[in-house]
Parts: structure tokens; C-alpha cells; sequence
């Protein structure tokens, strides 16, 4: 096979999530463990930083990645979904997977996908490990693909775990409360191994402290060691003022952060605190280190889709957020901005329950309603009618970039645009 063979090969023969839903859902780790150790183990090759949460798991994962390739390591970073092509989950100091290295690691186990029967997910998570491995990486940065205790990257032994926050969302799989989902991205704490959690929040903050307990795991909380706040945003950054809130944390008095999403604030917090626990462990890593790659995130690591402009006049942001607690940061930060009309295209996949998110858009604005290009889009039709129950109101469109294209057309030079709902909506975007 070349390679458009291989990834058709992988999409039509393995279950996808991101097509199909619920269908693709295999939790558990026996799969992921047989695959592996059919493979040697990769995974135990190289140290690891196990990251996960509801929102700013895969900012927090390039932002440390970003700091670490700063200070001189050879970082791998698996991350999930990607927004434009499969070598996106797998770098290598920013890199993307070599298209040679995937076709020949699919046909070499061939054998073991008849074999295991993994999922699209479970393939991909091995076929990380193993070319992390063959690159012989310092270390690798591994974002949760969903919940925790039972996802296929929850195989690794990390050298810290880190837990971003807890939010409603992929309820169907995690639970419908917050201490349930908390309970299942607790489950990538460790034996002896010290956590991270971004942010605290009292309603599941000692689901945390009670895994780390019965783990004899250190755990710190990041928005308890440092205070970060928003100085100003200038030249495509913001630039934070930070306040140590303990004696723990490496402070960075000023940073400059180049994902200007309002919400990254809070990752930050949790990324400053791991930074420090793996200075403890032995990493070498300077406050310099720190400053210049937090401003430089997105050249370092290749990020896509996390409050990105696409256009100056009028002006155009795109954000990956796909439910309602990173949804409220976003359209906040979008009805910030100064602007004579807001204009929104959005579109969402049709296995979520998007009442809530639909409250938070406001009703004195444009509407351009669409449709992610994947098997699990809601349809625009259906998008449309329950939006009007919500008093939001506008026209549909199949496709995503006809949608922009018209909220451009009809725009002022002064308007704005938000385009957003699904991860898979900004994927479509041919500007990304």
C-alpha cells in the first residue's frame, strides 16, 4: 500500500470514533496491552507526561511539549482528533509523523489488527509508542483521548500525570455528574507519581485528593500555586503578569503566551506547577526555557484551531471548543471584542445533547448554520430548527466554508465572525 491506501485501509477497517460515535467506544486496556507487547513495549522506552481533563488537555500538551523541545529534549507528542491530516497526532519536535513510517508499521500488523480487532483509536495509540520509540525520544508528551481509566493511552508508567479540569461533556461514556467524570480522569494517577491539577474546583477537587492518597501520589493544585492575569494583547500574543501563590511554582514574573484564547489562562496555571515537578524529577528546564517557548507555542508544535484569526477585516477567529464549558469562554472572549455585528458559523455532530451549548449563544446576531463534514454531523436542517427555539435565527449551509464565505460577504469591515460548536467544524475549514 502508499500512503492515501494505508489511511483509507485504517478508516474503512477500523472502528473511528470521529466518524461513528458510540460504535467505535471500546474502553479498557486489553486490546492496547496485547497490541503493545506484541510490539516489545514501546511505551517503556522513553519517560512520559500523561495528560488529560475535559478542556485545554491538548493545549496543555503542546504547551509543555513546546517547553521541553525549548530545553533541549526530544520531545514526542501524540495528541487527538486531528484537524486536517493523520501525521498531526504523531511529532517529533513538532514534526509530523513520516508518511513511510505509517505505511510500513500498518502492513507490518496486519496480522495483529486481525488478530486484536483494535479500534482506529488503539491502533494509533501503538503506532505512537512505537514511533516515539524508533525516533529514540527524550520524552513524550500523551494527551488522553477520552476520560482516563479505561482510555488506550493509560498503559504508559508517566513521570507525572496532568489533569487540566472537569466538565460536562461525552456524558454517554463518562457520567452524567461531575464526580463521576472526575472519578474516570482520575484514573491516570499513578502509584507514586506525582499530579497536576489545573484548576480547582471544590465539586471534585477531593475525587483528586483521594485517588493521589490512595496512590501515594504528590498532588498539586495549579491555580493554587500561581495567579495569572491578562496584562494586554498585542502583537497576535497576551501578554500575563503572574503571582506566586506558593513556594513551589516557577514563576515567570512576565510570560508572553501566543494561544490568545482567554481560557488558556487557566492551563497555563497547571502547566507552570508541572514544570516545576519535573525540574524536581530531574529535567532541566529555565525560566528562560519557559518564556520563549510559551511564546512561540504554535511554530514550535504545529497547533491548529485553538482561538485562531483567520481574517483581519472583517475579523475571523476559530476555536475547537465543543462543549459548553469551553464554549462559554469562547463566545465571552468573541462578545468582547469591539465590533458594529457579530456574526456566527457553527455546526456540531448530532450524538451530543446541545441544549445547553445553544443557550450561550446570543440572540442579537447572525447565524450561519452548517454541518461538519463527518458521519456524525447533525444535520443542518435539524441544527437550524432547534437553534430557532433558542431565538438564534439564519440561514443554512452544507458546507462550512460556503457558510464563512457568505457571513464574509455580507460583513462590514467592522464586524466579526466566531466560527465553531465542533472540532470537526474548524477541521473543515479551509483557511486552517
Amino acid at each position: 500500500m502508499n500512503y492515501p491506501e494505508t489511511i483509507e485501509f485504517l478508516y474503512s477497517r477500523l472502528p473511528v470514533f470521529h466518524n461513528i460515535g458510540a460504535r467505535a467506544f471500546k474502553p479498557g486496556l486489553k486490546t492496547t496491552l496485547e497490541l503493545c507487547e506484541s510490539l516489545g513495549n514501546p511505551q517503556n522506552n522513553y519517560p512520559c507526561i500523561h495528560i488529560g481533563g475535559t478542556n485545554g488537555k491538548g493545549s496543555s500538551s503542546h504547551m509543555i511539549a513546546a517547553i521541553l523541545q525549548t530545553a533541549g529534549y526530544k520531545v514526542g507528542l501524540y495528541t487527538s482528533p486531528h484537524l486536517k491530516a493523520f501525521t498531526e497526532r504523531i511529532k517529533v519536535n513538532g514534526q509530523e509523523a513520516d508518511q513511510d513510517f505509517i505505511v510500513e508499521f500498518t502492513v507490518d500488523n496486519l496480522s495483529n489488527i486481525d488478530r486484536f480487532e483494535p479500534s482506529f483509536f488503539e491502533l494509533t495509540v501503538a503506532m505512537a509508542f512505537s514511533y516515539f520509540a524508533a525516533r529514540h525520544v527524550d520524552v513524550a508528551v500523551i494527551e488522553v483521548g477520552m476520560g482516563g481509566r479505561l482510555d488506550s493511552t493509560n498503559i504508559i508508567s508517566p513521570v507525572l500525570s496532568l489533569i487540566t479540569n472537569v466538565s460536562y461533556d461525552h456524558t454517554q461514556f463518562l457520567g452524567d455528574t461531575l464526580e463521576k467524570i472526575a472519578y474516570e480522569k482520575a484514573g491516570i494517577i499513578k502509584e507514586h507519581t506525582p499530579v497536576v491539577v489545573s484548576e480547582y474546583q471544590h465539586e471534585v477537587a477531593n475525587v483528586f485528593v483521594e485517588r493521589a492518597a490512595s496512590m501515594n501520589s504528590k498532588i498539586v493544585f495549579g491555580s493554587r500555586e500561581t495567579e495569572v492575569a491578562q496584562k494586554e494583547y498585542h502583537d497576535g500574543k497576551i501578554k500575563l503578569s503572574t503571582h506566586r501563590l506558593g513556594d513551589r511554582a516557577l514563576l515567570p514574573v512576565d510570560l508572553e503566551l501566543d494561544l490568545t484564547g482567554s481560557y488558556q489562562l487557566k492551563n497555563v496555571c497547571g502547566v507552570l506547577a508541572a514544570v516545576k515537578i519535573l525540574n524536581d524529577a530531574g529535567f532541566n528546564i529555565s525560566e528562560l526555557h519557559v518564556k520563549d517557548a510559551l511564546a512561540n507555542v504554535v511554530a514550535l508544535t504545529g497547533l491548529k484551531g485553538r482561538w485562531q484569526k483567520l481574517n483581519e477585516n472583517p475579523v475571523v477567529y476559530c476555536d475547537t471548543a465543543h462543549n459548553s464549558a469551553g464554549l462559554s469562554y469562547t463566545i465571552s472572549q468573541f462578545n468582547s471584542i469591539s465590533s458594529s455585528r457579530k456574526r456566527f458559523v457553527i455546526g456540531f455532530v448530532g450524538d451530543k445533547d446541545i441544549n445547553a451549548m445553544l443557550g450561550l449563544f446570543p440572540k442579537d446576531a447572525d447565524y450561519y448554520f452548517t454541518q461538519p463534514s463527518n458521519l456524525r454531523a447533525l444535520r443542518v436542517d435539524e441544527l437550524k430548527n432547534l437553534a430557532g427555539s433558542y431565538g438564534l435565527n439564519g440561514n443554512s449551509y452544507e458546507d462550512v466554508n460556503a457558510a464563512l464565505h457568505a457571513a464574509i460577504a455580507e460583513s462590514k469591515m467592522t464586524d466579526s465572525i466566531y466560527v465553531g460548536g465542533s472540532t470537526f467544524v474548524v477541521a473543515d475549514l479551509a483557511e486552517i
